[in-house]
């Protein structure tokens, strides 16, 4: 008799999941609380603009393509890919700004105006992070991460040694580079794993690889589309994918995940898969059987939240890419509101991306599709007097760098934070980003991908193994498949 899957949330990992135990024979449904599918990655409509709700960077492509090849298809079957030239605009300091080349040669011009020497500084760097990038990404993430044996063969502990898990990112990167516009953009795709560049593993300098040397891409018509070439593969195989279903509790009977209770209605599994924030499925979901205490999770260092902004303007803009970091304040300041002691930043540093540069079809023809965000302390008090002060504050630094007045233009805004966070996604303290990715919450110290007790319940996700993001999630949701089959085939 086929086995059945119950899957909890229809996030990237649960689709990936969901794909590939339903082609290996499982009867997999997913349930999804909200009205559509993608959890963080979902998208609305409104007022002719189309809105991604959570990611926006598309890097590392070849995990996508991996993902894609494993079920017969390429990226192209299912959307346009574009690489973004520049990948970013960032706005410093001095007001000027700096177009960041997606070829390597004119990226390295603009190291050496900076610092003299530093070009072949900047090869020897992503050597390095390649490396890393390599090992990490085809090995160490693929790990369930259930012991550390999985660890032990030759390749994986060679590798371990020169992976710099013991240094400091921050300390790292300055044993190459002096210039700090140098240093914050390599600083940059750190920020939100979860702790300052002086907190954060070495190691990480993997993501100024897949930066740099892979990439800035864009799917044409939006981030969801790879949702629903997620959801299509899905569905192929044979899963039933079911919206505005609720999971309100996992049935435990005798030591055993026996079903979900979905809408007040008891589903009967096999097997249960929370891809819903874990915590959530440790202390609502299973109570008295959660596979860590509440005292565990208060303990957990989260990534940061967000203040997102969502916005639709009836002209075009200019001095804008399709991707502006806006680090025109202290780096440090901000840092240590979301870190050190959380608290409103009263400088903010922001990002802003304009898909409407790339892609026509996301906004009305003459208009501008925006999405502002600031990185936020997990667990902040939010409300709409503070939404609206620092949407004004942006509004007048966009100004100021840009010479874009927008104030009267503008014909949408919705506004989502940290009580957004924890209303749709149940996100543990409000959480956008998962677990920090500290020493102490890498491999085998995340939250366990297989409950300790109940070994037909499992999980998948930003908060367990291989980390946060869209990449890692896509991987996750692959390595509980494979572990789920060869435990119960």
């Amino acid at each position: 008799m086929t086995k059945k899957i119950h899957i909890i949330g229809s996030g990237i990992s649960s689709l990936s999941a969901a794909s590939f135990l339903a082609r290996s024979g499982y009867d997999v449904t997913v349930f999804e609380k909200n009205s559509t599918i993608g959890g963080r990655a979902r998208q609305f409509e409104a007022n002719g603009f189309v809105f991604d709700m959570g990611p926006s960077w598309y890097w590392m492509p070849d995990v996508f393509e991996k993902f894609y090849q494993s079920f017969g298809y390429t990226t192209n079957d299912f959307y346009e890919l574009k690489r973004l030239d520049p990948s970013y605009r960032v706005y410093w300091p001095d007001h000027s700004y700096t177009n960041v080349p997606a070829e390597m040669p004119k990226l390295e011009e603009w190291f050496e105006s900076l610092e003299p020497g530093s070009s072949l500084k900047l090869q020897a760097f992503l050597k390095d992070a390649a490396y890393k990038y390599k090992v990490g990404m085809e090995d160490l993430v693929y790990k369930p991460s259930l012991s550390l044996t999985e660890f032990f063969d030759s390749r994986v502990l060679g590798g371990l040694f020169k992976m710099h898990l013991f240094s400091s990112f921050s300390a790292f990167i300055r044993k190459y580079f002096k210039h700090p516009k140098i240093l914050a953009l390599l600083e940059f795709p750190v920020l939100f794993l979860g702790a300052m560049p002086n907190e954060t593993p070495a190691l990480y300098s993997l993501m100024n690889y897949a930066d740099i040397q892979l990439g800035t891409w864009y799917p044409m018509k939006g981030m969801h589309e790879f949702i629903k070439a997620f959801a299509r593969i899905a569905q192929e195989q044979g899963a039933i994918i079911r919206t505005n279903a609720n999971v309100e509790e996992i049935i435990i009977e005798n030591g055993k995940a026996v079903g979900v209770k979905v809408n007040g209605l008891v589903e009967k599994a096999d097997i249960v898969i929370s891809g819903a924030d874990y915590a959530h499925t440790d202390q609502t979901l299973l109570g008295k059987n959660a596979n860590y205490s509440d005292q565990y999770w208060d303990k957990r260092t989260m990534a940061p939240s967000s203040l997102l902004y969502y916005v639709g303007v009836n002209k075009k803009l200019t001095n804008l890419e399709h991707h502006n970091l806006f680090f025109d304040e202290s780096l440090e300041e901000h840092g240590k509101t979301i870190y050190k002691n959380p608290s409103w930043p009263k400088n903010p540093l922001f990002y802003m991306s304009v898909p409407s540069v790339t892609d026509p079809t996301v906004a009305p023809e003459g208009s501008e599709n925006l999405f502002f965000l600031i990185p936020l302390a997990p667990n902040l008090k939010d409300d709409e007097t503070t939404r609206t002060q620092y949407f004004d504050l942006l509004l007048e630094r966009l100004k100021v760098l840009t010479g874009n007045d927008i104030k009267d233009n503008i014909v949408y805004m919705r506004s989502f934070c940290v009580s957004d966070f924890k209303q749709e996604y149940n996100a543990f303290k409000g959480n956008a980003y998962g677990l920090a990715n500290t020493l102490r919450q890498t491999a085998i110290l995340k939250p366990r991908i297989q409950h300790k007790k109940i070994n037909n319940l499992y999980y998948t996700g930003q908060l367990t193994v291989p980390g946060p993001g869209v990449p890692p999630s896509i991987i996750s949701g692959e390595v509980v498949s494979k572990l789920i089959i060869a435990q119960h085939s």
